[in-house]
Parts: C-alpha cells; structure tokens; sequence
C-alpha cells in the first residue's frame, strides 16, 4: 500500500468528519490522558502521515469519548486515534500485538483498562 492510499484508508476508516475541526482545542482541555486529540485530527488534516503513525500517545487514550463529547462540531478526535492504533498494528508483519511488545508501544503511565481494551480489540 502507498503512502497516499494508507493516508486515504485512515481518513477512511476513522468515520468522522476531519475537516470540520476548527482547533479550538475543547477536545484536548477535556482529555483526562493528556493525549491532545486536536493533534491528532490536525496530523491528519495535514497528510503528516509519518507524524501519527509514530506517535506512541495513540496508545495512552483511554476511549472515554470526552473528546468527542466536548467537540462542538461533532468531530470525533477519539476515532481518529483508534484508527491510527488499528493502522499502527496492521502494518505489523503478524498484524497483532504480542504480550512482549506491550512496554515498548505504551508509556509508563499508561492505564491497566487500556491494556485489556488492546487485546480484547486486536487479538481476538
């Protein structure tokens, strides 16, 4: 897959609408894992594809939905971030998350719930 058909795919399936963000960072202030969604949205608006794609912080949202909740255009930040975590594991090799990979993917401080909603979503 080229860079520009993966870019297209994650704009795809993250099935929110990216262009209607307007920065104001409502999303972000609300964010109890510090993750910052705008960026994420603004990334993707952008084409930095490579930028996502290495952001480990994908891995500490919670998927609480508080960002999109708060969003007063009805972007949902929190779909972009779990398509970029889907995209994240599809271009591994075995196209899965083995229990060893976990410390390097996810910070120190990330959640015990995201570990569980990880496997359940990409292992089973």
């Amino acid at each position: 897959m080229t860079r520009e058909e993966r870019l297209e795919n994650l704009r795809e399936i993250c099935g929110t609408n990216i262009y209607a963000c307007m920065k104001c960072g409502k999303c972000s202030g609300r964010c109890p894992a510090n993750v910052q969604p705008h960026a994420f949205v603004s990334r993707l608006v952008r084409g930095r594809l490579e930028e996502l794609l290495a952001d480990k912080k994908a891995w500490d949202c919670l998927t609480c939905y508080a960002c999109a909740e708060r969003c007063p255009r009805g972007v949902s930040p929190v779909s972009v971030v779990e398509a970029v975590r889907k995209t994240q594991v599809c271009m591994k090799e075995n196209n899965h998350i083995a229990a060893e990979e976990i410390p390097p993917v996810v910070g120190e401080h990330t959640p015990q719930q995201l570990f569980v909603s990880v496997f359940r979503k990409f292992n089973g």
